[in-house]
């Protein structure tokens, strides 16, 4: 297992949320929208998804420290499990322009919005399925807050697919370490499927035999 890390936290937290007006409102119906994963959880309203998910730059720094941490030289090859509208893969090829950026998501309407600079640089795929790349294909192979969207099977298919085409691998998924944050979490997640404490995920990761990093976010 690899190290766990602090990279998109301070991201997660500037954000306000209301977790009991979320619980109270319809939430089983706003479940229910958000998991067809198309245009109302990306853009529609707020209470099934984003709210509209337009880029306003926030993920530059967290393109910085990776391109630090995971020493992201000139054509280094970078994987996005679940990349949504590729935000984070886009800030990573401004960095290094000559870089080969790659990412997949299950989402139609994310990768048909993506920024238009590296749009087809991505393509439909899930995370749990196995992945068309080489065995260490990738210098980086990144996943933010996207496996715990998977049942555990899905789960450790997809780890095992990460680890598999990756050199250096990062992972970001939700968790909690108290009664309070467990309730404030299945408050908010629209599309969750596992939640686990911390050694629970680490237990998981001994399981799909997973050496790359990884960061929790809590609520």
């Amino acid at each position: 297992m690899g190290k766990h890390v602090n990279i998109v936290n301070a991201l997660h937290t500037r954000t306000e949320r209301d977790y009991l007006a979320r619980m109270n409102d319809d939430k089983v119906a706003c479940m229910q929208i958000a998991r067809e994963y198309e245009r109302d959880y990306w853009d529609g309203d707020r209470r099934s998804g984003y709210g509209g998910y337009h880029y306003d730059g926030r993920w530059e720094p967290v393109a910085r420290n990776l391109v630090e941490r995971y020493n992201l030289k000139d054509g280094a090859r970078i994987l996005d499990v679940g990349c949504g509208k590729g935000f984070l893969l886009f800030e990573l090829w401004k960095l290094i322009p000559s870089a080969n950026v790659v990412g997949f998501d299950r989402s139609r309407y994310a990768i048909a919005h993506a920024k238009e600079e590296i749009r087809d640089c991505l393509y439909c795929g899930r995370a749990e399925d196995p992945y068309r790349h080489d065995v260490e294909e990738f210098d980086l192979v990144i996943s933010l807050t996207t496996l715990h969207n998977l049942m555990i099977g899905e789960l450790v298919a997809s780890l095992k697919e990460i680890e598999r085409v990756g050199k250096q691998k990062y992972i970001v998924v939700e968790s909690y370490r108290s009664e309070q944050e467990l309730f404030n979490l299945q408050c908010w997640a629209l599309t969750a499927e596992s939640y686990f404490r911390p050694e629970e995920w680490k237990w998981v990761f001994d399981v799909a035999r997973y050496t790359g990093d990884y960061e929790f976010i809590y609520f």
